[in-house]
């Protein structure tokens, strides 16, 4: 008898603590790699915009 419990030794289902964990885990991830993506880009628009303020650049196409 002690054979046969042996062998029911089978999947209990998902474990709610580790899909909660791989989903913040997830979502941290993902949430980190957007902010980073838009610091990039508003740093490059506020060296855009400061080098228009200095006169180093310009939007106006030049007529030679």
């Amino acid at each position: 008898m002690t054979a046969h419990k042996i062998g029911q030794a089978g999947y209990r289902g998902p474990s709610i603590f580790k899909e909660i964990m791989y989903g913040l885990t997830a979502g941290l991830i993902a949430g980190g790699l957007w902010k980073r993506y838009h610091w990039n880009l508003q740093r490059r628009n506020k060296e855009f915009y400061d080098m228009l303020e200095r006169g180093e650049i310009s939007v106006v196409v030049e007529d030679e």
